[in-house]
C-alpha cells in the first residue's frame, strides 16, 4: 500500500481542481484522470495522469494547466507523466462528478458491473444494457431516450434524444 504525505495530499487537491479543458463542469479529480501527485525533493513533483483514451487530445492541455496550477502554489518543478496501466473507465468518475455531469445537462456514464474488454454493439440503438439499465434523460429524467449519433462534440460523448421531453441531450459513453 502506497501512503501519501499530507503535502501530497495537498497537491493531488490543487492538482486536482484543475478543470478538464473539454468538460469544464468537471475537475481532473472528479473526471478520475488524476492518478497521483509524488514528492521529488523540496520544490518538485511528479504527476501521474491516466487519459480517458489513448489518443485524447486533451492530455496536452491538462499537463499544462497542472503544472501552471501547482507552479502556482510554489512548486518549481512539475514533471506530468501519462500512466496507461491502469487504463481510465467510465467506473473511475466520481459521484460529484457523475452530479455535476447531469446537471450541466450530459447523461453521466452507467456504472459497469464487469471487468475486462468493454464489449462493442454495432446493431440497433438500443443495447441490452439499456435495457435493464437505460441512459436517463438528465433534463426530465425520463428513461425513454434514443440514440441520434454515435459520436458528439467529442469522441467520448453520443448524442441522444429524450422521447418524453424532446430535449437533445450528450451522453457520456461508458468506457
Amino acid at each position: 500500500m502506497v501512503t501519501t504525505t499530507a503535502l501530497e495530499e495537498e497537491l493531488i487537491a490543487i492538482a486536482g481542481s484543475v478543470p478538464d479543458p473539454e468538460l469544464p463542469v468537471l475537475t481532473l479529480r472528479e473526471l478520475g484522470v488524476l492518478r497521483a501527485v509524488h514528492l521529488r525533493g523540496a520544490d518538485a513533483v511528479d504527476v501521474e495522469l491516466t487519459p480517458t483514451y489513448t489518443g485524447c487530445p486533451a492530455i496536452e492541455a491538462m499537463s499544462l494547466d497542472i503544472e501552471r496550477a501547482l507552479h502556482e502554489h510554489g512548486i518549481r518543478e512539475v514533471t506530468v507523466r501519462t500512466v496507461l496501466t491502469p487504463a481510465w473507465s467510465t467506473d473511475d468518475i466520481t459521484p460529484e462528478g457523475r452530479r455535476k455531469l447531469r446537471e450541466f445537462g450530459i447523461a453521466p456514464p452507467r456504472t459497469r458491473a464487469q471487468s475486462g474488454p468493454v464489449p462493442l454493439e454495432l446493431g440497433p440503438t438500443r443495447t441490452r444494457t439499456e435495457e435493464q439499465d437505460p441512459v436517463r434523460c438528465p433534463h426530465c429524467g425520463s428513461s425513454d431516450t434514443e440514440l441520434l449519433s454515435r459520436f458528439s462534440s467529442t469522441a467520448c460523448k453520443a448524442l441522444r434524444r429524450c422521447l418524453a421531453c424532446r430535449e437533445p441531450f450528450d451522453h457520456f459513453k461508458e468506457l
